[in-house]
């Protein structure tokens, strides 16, 4: 109350929804179990927090291999201020359905923009939020660019606008493909073989796991995750993450976007962290980008508080 009496004094004006979340804690708001649930070919979304004319949706998409679990701690901080529509991939963690066979990535895109185009903007309601986290930061960088009329301002949480230049530096589709192509049929090959078994320990730093959170706990839940994705949408999806290249088309987006990315010591330095993400949004009219310290790809899991604090100033308008 304070700090909102000060800003006054000074003539600062907070966004509407800035001042919404001062004044209320948004983690107090509709329970896990008052939800509704859209199911479409590519994707189900589960809908929690309120619904009214005035509430700002968001639409949060997790990577690959990901279900909407990731986001569990995000909702449960912010349900009570926003209408939170939790995206799952169809294949992660649940049956593949259309995803089994053919592409995935850009029909789960256009598929998802029909659906922010009939149930929110066609609903009366505002432009909506996009989150998404790593193969879910690039759908929502693929909707902001190809869609600019349907996102209000996007977040991008430790993701490139192309991903084979991690892999290979100066990389383009052409050079990468064939190597994407090898890597997702031995990923497809996973698909008749028996299933590994959830023995619930830590897979440990050296696994698959550990390069992507840094912390046991994390390492396990990261690791059930990966064993319960259908291998067939998994290797479709990487393959057609290592084969888009939305660099050209950034400067197409007309909507602000904060990048967050990851840096932690044990892989590489801020300095580096910085040259591997920022330069990759060159032509990005507005974007924001911060750095999470202490941190391997999965912020949400490493650094769960700065990551709260981070998203609660992006949908507030604080950033």
């Amino acid at each position: 109350m304070k700090k909102m009496i000060l800003l006054a004094l000074l003539g600062v004006t907070l966004p509407a929804a800035a001042v919404r979340a001062e004044a209320r804690n948004c983690a107090t708001g509709a329970a896990a179990t008052d939800t509704a649930f859209h199911g479409g070919t590519r994707f189900s979304v589960q809908i929690q927090g309120p619904d009214g004319a005035d509430v700002q949706d968001v639409i949060l998409i997790p990577g690959l291999s990901t279900p909407r679990e990731v986001w569990a701690a995000t909702a449960a901080a912010q349900r009570g201020c926003y209408r939170l529509h939790l995206v799952q991939i169809y294949g992660f963690g649940d049956a593949a359905g259309a995803n089994a066979d053919g592409p995935v990535l850009d029909p789960f895109v256009r598929e998802l923009a029909d659906y922010i185009s009939d149930q929110i903007i066609g609903a009366g309601r505002a432009k909506p939020a996009i989150v998404g986290h790593s193969l879910g930061g690039l759908s929502a960088l693929m909707i902001a660019a190809r869609y600019p009329d349907l996102p209000g301002k996007v977040m991008v949480v430790d993701a490139v606008p192309y991903i084979g230049t991690i892999f290979f530096p100066g990389a383009t589709v052409d050079v990468v493909r064939p190597r994407a192509e090898t890597f997702a049929a031995s990923i497809r090959a996973e698909y008749r073989r028996p299933a590994p078994i959830d023995t619930g320990k830590d897979p440990g730093p050296q696994s698959q796991a550990g390069g992507l959170t840094n912390h046991p706990a994390g390492r396990i839940t990261v690791a059930r995750w990966t064993m319960k994705s259908d291998p067939r949408v998994v290797a479709q999806a990487l393959l057609d993450d290592m084969t888009t290249d939305m660099r050209p088309e950034l400067s197409k987006i007309t909507t602000p976007v904060t990048l967050v990315y990851a840096q932690d010591d044990r892989a590489m330095t801020p300095a580096q962290a910085t040259t591997a993400f920022v330069p990759q949004y060159a032509g990005t009219a507005k974007l924001n980008a911060v750095q999470v310290t202490g941190s391997f790809h999965f912020i949400m899991l490493d650094q769960p508080e700065k990551f709260r604090a981070e998203m609660t100033k992006f949908l507030s308008g604080a950033n």
